[in-house]
């Protein structure tokens, strides 16, 4: 049995940290407003006061937070993991954050002789439900081996993909990834509707040809579904093609169309759709269409 410190049991999180519980691990976890989820009810999982305690009582701290701030703030901050760390700790952080300043906050670890590893993951809330999540691990390879059975309980395609960073950059180009099929899905379903087929039956036609990618899969569906409960939020999904467009900015590379994604991310969140998942993104092209897609007339607009 290990003591696994987590920070950042929310949607993601409280599976995760489930499962590791699940693999015989002793959890010391940390929840701002006190209350564990029901997942993490029972035994061996233990309630701490600040992030200091948790890394304090827990031999490798995980934390899976919202943004490059939060895990600045857990880190660093006042009764911070860094105040509670020995030399010999690893800290493994699976939130999606900025390449850059990870590299920062992992001198800051090092500095402590503590290992520190990026360890970003694809999958969203079904993934991390089912322990089939991708994880991009970036950090040197005896922390990885080390630490690589903990990876295997909450994930099926775990890669060390290099040194500190490279995990982070490897979930940025993920997420450009995504964000490009699910708007291509988007246009493409809002463009069989309109003309007047079934984005059903074209959907499902779709699947057997090279078109054919898990976003088609599932978000394909929820577009047709109108089903738009977040596995993954808007919010974030726009946060990362952020973190893309900054990182592409300081190393002169164009991503024009990622640009594009952005900004029709931003309309959802002018629309007030940001808690929405990111399939929804096809709610951005059905405003510029005058359509939504399995509707049986051409849908105006939302008046001011």
């Amino acid at each position: 049995m290990s003591k696994i410190g987590f920070i950042g049991v929310g949607i993601m999180g409280a599976p995760m940290a489930a499962h590791l519980r699940a693999q015989g691990h002793m959890l010391f976890v940390y929840k701002r407003n006190g209350v564990l989820p029901e997942a993490l009810a029972g035994d061996n999982v233990e309630s701490c006061a600040s992030p200091r305690e948790v890394a304090e009582r827990s031999e490798v701290i995980i934390t899976m937070l919202p943004d490059t701030p939060d895990v600045e703030s857990v880190l660093f901050g006042d009764d911070g993991v860094a105040h509670g760390l020995v030399a010999g700790k690893t800290v493994i952080d699976m939130s999606s954050i900025d390449p850059l300043r990870t590299k920062d906050f992992a001198a800051r670890i090092a500095a402590q002789g503590c290992d520190y590893l990026d360890a970003p993951v694809s999958g969203g809330e079904v993934g991390a439900k089912a322990a089939t999540l991708t994880i991009m691990v970036g950090g040197s390879e005896a922390a990885f081996a080390r630490v690589k059975p903990l990876f295997d309980a909450m994930g099926k395609n775990v890669t060390h993909v290099g040194d500190v960073g490279a995990g982070q950059t490897c979930k940025v180009a993920n997420q450009i990834i995504v964000a490009l099929t699910i708007e291509a899905v988007g246009e493409a379903l809002v463009f069989a509707a309109k003309a007047g087929a079934d984005p059903a039956r074209v959907r499902q036609a779709l699947m057997g040809g090279f078109a054919s990618s898990r976003v088609l899969e599932v978000h394909g569906q929820r577009m047709i579904d109108r089903t738009f409960a977040p596995g993954f939020r808007v919010e974030l999904h726009q946060k990362d093609l952020g973190l893309a467009l900054g990182s592409a900015r300081a190393l002169g590379v164009a991503l024009p169309n990622t640009a594009s994604c952005a900004q029709l991310f931003n309309l959802l969140s002018a629309q007030g759709d940001e808690s929405l998942d990111h399939s929804a993104l096809v709610k951005a092209i059905e405003l510029m269409s005058c359509h939504v897609v399995g509707a049986s007339a051409p849908a105006k607009p939302p008046s001011n």
